[in-house]
């Protein structure tokens, strides 16, 4: 549907802006993971790209979101008032009830914070940061015009110039210097600016490859500047009603030596499929030849860890082995101190962040020391760390094929380390999900794709993320993966799934056997209210323990381990052969005995199993089968 253009820019726009970038990322996926070479040719920069813009949209929906459910009340106001309540003018989002642009863009970059993925992921956040720190502060934060937002784009190059550690010319950074630098230079309305920051940002895309030799040789553009134009195309889709005009990068690697013509990647700056072209050598630039006044020789002692063969990437191994990535609560002052740690164990560090809460990436061969330098700084969590060399379909290179596609695997959605390590221990990826944040659909396709299979059983392991892994399995049923939903509600489910599992057997046998083995699994969890609140027990008071089975508030007590023994008297009172219990790392540590004992005393063909499951969120999770 076409946009509806706009002078201004508002708490709409940044709606808007946020589900044309999320679209635009999505098409062109694909296309950017397979032209990442750099700073590791790991073939996932359009991935976290769209992870990062997944998050910061669904941050911005939930701010919309909470002011429509409040929205009732105030058009009642409203119509009490008069007509003098109405014509607050097209930009005043807040008065009228919707959020402001102060709302908007704080959202907007938090939700890219907390979700920023990979290295160019985290420096998109720190440019949405920055834009964010101009726009919430101008014209009392309802709106912002061409001026607010060339301002914004300066700010948002700058302060991801100043967020990486050391800065290399040829990458996102320099796409996105010289979109602020168009900006800068153009008068007009914000459909205007825009359209300028595109431009530079599309025209300093197609440089890349002469200022990044290991771009050069590989015959691409950069994939996080080729991320951020489409970022920015769907700025100037959002703000004018119209999508720019897609054009090719204009730049034809170096023909390898022998004359031969190289298929090089041609891509559209839209996110159309790429298309492939023969370079002739006559049209080429020769070896060594600028492609512009500061571009470097191509020579491999420039590039350190580069093949030097033409026509090849780098690939990992050639620098640190792992990828830590994490959140991080600390001051400013020790944020300082942590760059100055991270810098010293390794390399492509990116810092973001600020106001006590900061996204950590670093390149490192010690992940553990990374981790403990975030530790001693302040409290690291969701923390993820990644091995280079495992590699996958787009790392293979000249001795390292790709790695074979299994036929099936189980995906799975764990709440607490634990679990995860017992899921992964049985054969499955997993999606770690810490409490009160749950995984967007693009962190289960991406856990679909590193699974690298052609058949996938997904298990989502919480009734409200149905539509989440839904949304996913549609995705990569798209990508040609053939997945099976089975709606499982609770990780004592999944484990019950996971625990009939054969991957030997027919693919719809075996999701059979799963969802009937899920489906007669009783689940139930303890855990502590955190407020005054009615449930189907009764009244409950912040600090009560309650007992919830099959996701119903069943029995409020004071103590946990009473709590807990009336939750499993009630599940067996129907019957069950099999007791699990999952202990978070808050359960009192007599729990699992006492619990251990009843079954026995109690229930004497009943056998108990019990698991660590780490942060979980609820102290305890009972499944009976």
């Amino acid at each position: 549907m076409a946009q509806v253009p706009q002078r201004f820019f508002d708490a709409l726009a940044v709606r808007s802006w946020c589900g044309l970038a999320l679209r635009a990322l999505g098409r062109a996926r694909e296309e950017i993971d397979a032209i990442n070479v750099y700073p590791v040719a790991d073939g996932d920069t359009g991935t976290n790209l769209y992870l990062t813009v997944e998050s910061a949209a669904a941050a911005v929906e939930a701010v919309f979101a909470g002011h429509e459910a409040s929205g009732g009340r105030r058009e009642e106001a409203s119509a009490a008032g008069g007509a003098g309540a109405r014509g607050a003018g097209p930009g005043a989002a807040g008065a009228s009830g919707g959020p402001s642009l102060t709302d908007a863009v704080q959202a907007m970059a938090h939700g890219a914070l907390i979700g920023a993925r990979g290295n160019s992921g985290t420096i998109l956040a720190q440019m949405l940061r920055g834009m964010a720190q101009v726009l919430g502060g101008r014209d009392g934060g309802a709106r912002a015009d061409g001026t607010g937002l060339r301002l914004a784009l300066r700010h948002a190059a700058d302060s991801a110039r100043q967020a990486v550690a050391h800065p290399v010319e040829g990458t996102v950074l320099s796409v996105a210097s010289a979109a602020a630098d168009a900006a800068d230079g153009t008068e007009g309305d914000c459909g205007a600016v825009a359209r300028a920051a595109y431009e530079g940002a599309r025209a300093a895309l197609a440089a890349t490859p002469g200022q990044l030799p290991v771009l050069r040789r590989a015959g691409v553009v950069d994939a996080g500047g080729r991320g951020l134009v489409s970022v920015l195309a769907a700025l100037v889709e959002a703000l004018t009603g119209e999508a720019p005009e897609a054009g090719p990068a204009a730049y034809r690697p170096a023909a390898p030596l022998g004359g031969a013509h190289p298929r090089v990647r041609t891509a559209p700056l839209d996110g159309a499929p790429v298309r492939e072209e023969a370079v002739h050598p006559e049209d080429a630039p020769a070896r060594g030849e600028h492609a512009g006044p500061d571009a470097p020789a191509d020579d491999p002692a420039d590039d350190p860890g580069a093949s030097g063969l033409p026509g090849t990437c780098d690939l990992p191994g050639a620098g640190p082995a792992f990828e830590v990535i994490y959140l991080l609560e600390a001051d400013d002052d020790a944020v300082t101190r942590l760059r100055e740690r991270l810098d010293a164990l390794g390399d492509s560090l990116v810092v973001v962040g600020g106001d006590g809460l900061w996204n950590v990436h670093v390149h490192v061969d010690d992940a553990g020391a990374a981790v403990e330098a975030g530790v001693e700084a302040g409290r690291p969590y969701r923390i993820r760390i990644t091995h280079f060399g495992q590699g996958d379909v787009h790392t293979a290179g000249a001795g390292h094929p790709p790695r074979a596609r299994a036929q099936r695997a189980v995906v799975a959605v764990v709440p607490g380390e634990g679990l995860a390590g017992l899921y992964s221990e049985a054969g499955a990826t997993t999606v770690l999900a810490r409490p009160g944040e749950p995984p967007a659909s693009g962190e289960l396709v991406e856990a679909v794709r590193r699974a690298h299979a052609r058949e996938v059983v997904l298990l989502p392991n919480d009734a409200e993320l149905r539509h989440t892994a839904a949304a996913a399995a549609e995705q990569a049923r798209a990508a040609g993966v053939r997945v099976a939903l089975i709606p499982t509600r609770s990780a004592v489910q999944g484990i019950a799934a996971l625990a009939v599992h054969e991957p030997g057997r027919s693919f719809d046998e075996d999701v059979v056997a799963m969802t009937s083995a899920a489906g007669a699994t009783r689940y139930a969890e303890v855990t502590v209210a955190e407020r005054e609140a009615w449930t189907t027990a009764g009244i409950c008071q912040a600090g009560d323990v309650l007992g919830l089975i099959d996701g119903d508030v069943a029995v409020i007590g004071a103590d946990v381990t009473a709590t807990a023994r009336t939750v499993l008297d009630r599940m067996l009172a129907a019957g069950g052969e099999l007791v699990t219990l999952v202990l978070g790392d808050d359960a009192p540590e007599t729990v699992a005995g006492h619990l251990e004992a009843r079954v026995r005393e109690a229930y004497l063909a009943v056998d108990t199993v019990v698991y660590r499951g780490g942060r979980q969120g609820s102290l305890l999770l009972i499944g009976v089968e």
